[in-house]
């Protein structure tokens, strides 16, 4: 790994990220702006974005895909079913893959991998399944990778992960109702051999009870936890 390299990591809140690879790749995972009260006003609209990750289809993930895709341009990523729907629905760069499968666009590398959830979109008042959830493992141009788990339970097969992929950062949902709790994640970042952790999808909603401090507390010895606020961007 070049230690010279700078990624950036911005939180919009919820499950919304803006990455900022080392070579300057805007990388926009699960858009959801207008409608997120997390987020920040400034920061409602994303103008410029190299690619788009969507790991699922409930409105939390994808609220805005279709706004952030047309004004920026950039490709849209989903599994396979949700890829269609969104070219049916006018997106023009889409690419469908599956889980366990690699796509290279701009220099950064993005393998499809599992998750334990559901997936439905909602289309004419009616939720409609649109394939399997998903999260995703990021190869940055300088070597590193990222997990970003999308909305999961912990499984044993994050140690799979840990096996073909070695990230070393991980992106995990702490709210609890929805998906797994602090319990569970400190549980799939032991698995998943990560240096650091990123917490993500609580406090959005009541339900979302989890808290970052609960997750620290319960955190195996060396993983870091990185807490940001919403709009708060690290770079490092």
């Amino acid at each position: 790994m070049n230690s010279n390299s700078k990624l950036a990591v911005q939180w919009l809140g919820h499950s919304t990220f803006v990455i900022t690879s080392p070579g300057g790749k805007r990388i926009v995972l699960d858009p959801w702006l207008e409608g997120n009260p997390k987020c920040p006003d400034e920061y409602k609209k994303i103008t410029e974005a190299d690619l788009i990750l969507i790991t699922h289809g409930h409105p939390d993930h994808v609220g805005d895909v279709f706004s952030v895709a047309r004004t920026t341009g950039a490709p849209v990523i989903a599994i396979l079913e949700f890829a269609k729907l969104f070219e049916e629905k006018g997106l023009q760069s889409v690419h469908g893959i599956n889980k366990g499968g690699t796509i290279n666009i701009a220099g950064i590398g993005v393998t499809m991998v599992q998750a334990v959830h559901t997936s439905g979109f909602e289309v004419d008042g009616r939720m409609i399944f649109v394939g399997d959830p998903a999260g995703y493992v990021i190869r940055l141009e300088d070597g590193r990778s990222l997990y970003f788990a999308g909305d999961t339970d912990v499984f044993s097969d994050m140690a799979l992960i840990k096996q073909l992929h070695a990230p070393e950062i991980a992106f995990l949902p702490i709210g609890d109702h929805f998906t797994m709790g602090p319990k569970g994640a400190a549980l799939a970042a032991d698995l998943l051999g990560v240096q650091q952790v990123v917490p993500m999808h609580y406090g959005t909603f009541p339900v979302l009870v989890g808290t970052p401090s609960e997750l620290r507390a319960l955190l195996a010895p060396g993983i870091e936890l990185l807490e940001f606020q919403p709009g708060e961007t690290r770079v490092w």
